[in-house]
């Protein structure tokens, strides 16, 4: 639904960043500003900052950063709409209600009742495993070593052996069997009517990002088929963009996730304190999984099955999460069979071991590609380095590709040069582009100039925000139409509007954006770190050489975008350089 700007602005101005923030994160002020250990990753020393003045945050090491709606987006998984509405109440600021279409309201309307029904469902699940019929259930979980507290914080609980017992229920409760159905919980037919999906199972609540229960995975009690039964797809349940157990691990301050392939070893792995641990729901990993995945890490480790369906799990899984760019790395359970196996029979420690010797997914997958190789023999190896060339070809970028072929070239005593040369060979018989050459040094130096212009507006928009003077002494040399890129430009817009109405507010900059790397951008548009500079002078020669370097930049891309027939606009380059001449000249004050 949309919003008006006032509106949006008049819930975060009644939200203090530092309030909020302090519901979550542990803060110390120092100075201005307030400090404490980054909840969106790892760290001994507090690089995690809140200003009240700017009414932002910014994690100097990760990068993390935006304003009060950001951190909820980013810590809570909200969109920008849920975190509004969070803020909205927070603040006692009514929204105006949302209207729907018809269908709209009818699919909201339903997605709202089967949520119900499921948390009502996994409620009576739970009571049911603490009764008499749920004995043999419970003792299940107990000879697994689960601890009380971990039943309940994954709400573990039993379906009675009686068919239509949940469903029963739920009619008593005034919910309509047609409901019931669509929620996956019970099924119907002529002759039988309708009973129970899930009967005779430990019951394990599969939960969305919100902590909201969308389905259930249940386990047999006894010889009944199949073994494992997980809800059927539903409106608000999608096995292929849903994890178990990642409404706890987006939580984790780890900066990877164990994937695992069973919902036992989740709730092992968090019991032993790796909260990191999710696992997909009862199907291989796929896209949709990967790109849930990246929204929170950059890494993963797959701790899969040591058997022969684990490892074939393991490799489909590596090149599906680079394709989203997710590094793979690969943890072996021998001499047991998974992770829930292990740490009953080795420990938290004896994993946390096999965590850090955790293997390369690319060097693991030719670890295994090895075995259909004879590799005593010159032709059995010679043939598996021709596979593994083929295999290299596959990495697009010259110097990841490069820094594989090193690796695999000291793994298997060959060559780099001799292994790099198969690779280019290879490729070129395949039919498949040429390697990337080397750039040539001009491109090298254009990119890197790009990049350091890149820094140079990021290091201007932070010296503008900090200061108004320093606004005030170049506003008539740099406008919003010498940063390059839509983003900055728009920042540079709303910021100089917000010097001419005489209320700079950064906060309220980026209410103008509603997409979490956006916010990330322009957070970090305003805490670009500045080399420290001793004196005053240096610093104002510093700001005066980034001040140009900008303008200079400007006019550079307008008269190569230049027509040229535009006579007025080869006017205003011509002023434009003079006007570089005169600020060439310029002193810029830093008080």
């Amino acid at each position: 639904m949309y919003y008006s700007d006032e509106l949006i602005e008049e819930v975060r101005s009644k939200n203090d960043i530092v309030d909020v923030i302090s519901g979550y994160v542990r803060l110390q002020k120092k100075g201005r500003d307030y400090f404490g250990l980054c909840p969106f990753h790892n760290e001994k020393s507090p690089s995690f900052s809140v200003s009240r003045g700017k009414q932002m945050y910014y994690c100097f090491g990760c990068g993390a950063g935006g304003n009060v709606f950001t951190f909820l987006m980013e810590y809570e998984n909200y969109s920008f709409s849920e975190a509004l509405k969070f803020l909205a109440d927070r603040a006692g600021v009514e929204l105006p209600a949302q209207e729907y279409s018809k269908e709209a309201k009818e699919r909201a309307d339903t997605k709202a009742i089967l949520l119900e029904i499921n948390k009502a469902a996994a409620q009576y699940y739970y009571v049911q495993l603490k009764n008499s019929q749920g004995a043999q259930a419970f003792s299940y979980l107990k000879n697994r070593e689960l601890s009380d507290d971990t039943i309940k914080a994954f709400g573990l609980g039993y379906s009675n052996k009686y068919s239509d017992d949940l469903y029963q229920y739920l009619r008593s409760k005034g919910y309509q069997a047609d409901m019931i159905a669509k929620a996956g919980l019970i099924s119907v037919d002529e002759r039988q009517g309708a009973y129970d999906k899930f009967w005779n199972r430990v019951m394990f609540p599969i939960m969305d990002v919100n902590s909201r229960v969308i389905g259930f995975g249940g386990r047999v009690m006894g010889d009944g088929k199949p073994k494992y039964l997980n809800s059927p797809e539903t409106m608000i349940f999608d096995k292929s963009r849903n994890l178990y157990g990642l409404h706890r691990a987006r939580s984790s301050k780890k900066p990877y996730f164990l994937l695992c392939e069973g919902y036992m070893d989740v709730i092992s792995l968090h019991q032993a304190g790796f909260t990191n641990a999710v696992a997909s729901l009862g199907t291989a990993l796929t896209p949709g999984h990967a790109s849930l995945i990246k929204r929170y890490v950059q890494e993963v480790y797959l701790t899969y099955d040591s058997d022969e369906a684990g490892t074939r799990a393991a490799l489909r899984a590596v090149p599906i999460l680079k394709e989203v760019g997710i590094t793979a790395k690969i943890i072996r359970m021998e001499p047991y069979k998974d992770p829930d196996e292990f740490i009953k029979n080795l420990g938290a420690d004896a994993f946390e071991e096999r965590i850090h010797k955790a293997r390369n997914g690319f060097m693991f997958s030719l670890e295994v590609l090895e075995k259909n190789y004879d590799m005593n023999s010159p032709e059995g190896k010679t043939d598996f380095m021709r596979e593994t060339a083929r295999r290299l070809t596959e990495f697009d970028e010259e110097i990841e590709r490069n820094n594989y072929i090193e690796a695999v070239a000291s793994a298997y005593h060959v060559g780099f040069e001799d292994l790099r040369k198969l690779v280019s060979k290879t490729a070129v018989r395949a039919g498949q582009a040429k390697p990337a050459e080397r750039p040539k040094t001009a491109n090298g130096r254009m990119k890197g100039k790009e990049d350091g212009m890149v820094k140079s507006q990021k290091i201007l928009l932070t010296w503008l925000i900090e200061d108004e003077a320093i606004f005030r002494q170049i506003e008539q040399y740099i406008t919003p139409a010498d940063f390059s890129g839509d983003l900055y430009r728009t920042v540079a817009e709303l910021l100089y509007d917000q010097y001419e109405a005489g209320d700079v507010n950064p906060a309220k900059i980026m209410n103008h954006f509603s997409d979490e790397e956006e916010h990330r951008e322009v957070a970090s548009l305003f805490h670009t770190k500045i080399r420290e500079l001793t004196t005053v002078r240096e610093q104002e020669k510093a700001l005066m050489e980034t001040v140009i370097r900008v303008k200079n930049h400007s006019i550079e891309e307008a008269t190569k975008n230049l027509e040229s027939t535009d006579m007025k606009g080869l006017q205003r380059l011509m002023n434009a350089k003079r006007e570089l001449q005169d600020l060439q000249k310029l002193h810029i004050s830093i008080n």
